[in-house]
Formats: structure tokens, sequence, C-alpha cells
């Protein structure tokens, strides 16, 4: 690539709106990811702490079967995200000085992604069973589908729009 084509931003044919090589772009990616990490593990590990003292309490052994297995499927799911979200950590520890960082950010990206999921899951999960608990009445599954649905439209949904309606025609080549 000349000097020409890196100063229009170009990498490999690909215009980023950066002055930046592969490399440099993936430190960037990697520092931002990184952050974005920080916000989520910092919440699925305290949910899934306090998810972990619940069985301990002895209203436990009292709750029907359908909310102990609620309680299990929530555990596994808050154990399942906090192993996504933890993975890009992993991921960066043992990948790194191999010269493999655009392709580690890659799959830190899609574990990350994955790792939101199952935190939707969790917190699903979770509502679903402290409603029933707390109210015993046939409007919390309506409730939780209207919490879920704006989890979505926060986590994906404006997000989404945001990238559509802003990317340039250009950008999405």
């Amino acid at each position: 690539m000349t000097k020409e084509g890196r100063r229009e931003g170009h990498t490999e044919g690909r215009r980023t709106g950066r002055d930046e090589t592969e490399e440099e772009r993936a430190d960037r990616m990697w520092g931002e990811l990184i952050q974005e990490v920080r916000v989520a593990q910092t919440g699925v590990q305290i949910l899934f702490g306090f998810l972990l003292t619940v069985v301990f309490q002895p209203k436990y052994a009292r709750l029907p079967d359908v909310d102990q297995q609620i309680y299990i499927v929530t555990v596994v799911l808050g154990s399942c995200a906090t192993g996504a979200l933890i993975g890009p950590v992993s991921l960066h520890r043992l990948v790194s000085g191999r010269r493999v960082k655009p392709r580690a950010v890659r799959i830190a990206s899609r574990l990350t992604f994955v790792g939101l999921v199952l935190l939707l899951a969790t917190m699903t999960s979770a509502l679903l069973l402290i409603l029933r608990v707390a109210t015993h009445d046939g409007y919390v599954p309506w409730l939780v589908a209207a919490v879920v649905a704006w989890y979505l439209l926060c986590w994906y949904g404006i997000p989404l729009w945001a990238r559509r309606r802003h990317t340039t025609r250009t950008e999405n080549r």
C-alpha cells in the first residue's frame, strides 16, 4: 500500500476513515472492545454473585419446582455469560505477541456479542424468577416481555438503527 492510500484511510481496499494500518486499527479496536467488556463483565459478575447466594437462603427449599428450575437455568446462563465476557481477556493473554491481533479482535468481538446475548437471557430469567416469587400474578410474563423488549431496543435496536442511519454507502463496502 502506498503512503497516499494510507493517508486517505484505505486499508486493503477498505476505507476506515482513519489514517491507520491494519495493526493500528486492531490496537484501537482492541482498546475499545476491552472498555466495553469491562462494563458488561462488572454487571454480569455482580448478578452472578448474587445468584450464587440464592440457593443458600432458607426460602429456596420452599420454592415450587418450576421456580427452582428457573433458578438453575438462570445460574447456568449467568455462568455462560461470565465465561463469554471474560473470554476476550484470556484470548488476549494467550495470543499476545503472536501477531494475530486483527483475528483476535474479531474473535473477541464475537465472544463479547455472545456474552451480551447470554447476559440478556440471564437477566430475563432472573427477572422472571424474582417477579414470580414476589407477585405470583398472571401479568408477570407480560411485564418480563416488556422489559426484554426494552433491553432489545436499547442494546440492539437503537445501535442497529444508528449504524444503518449514519453509515455511508462507502463504509458499507
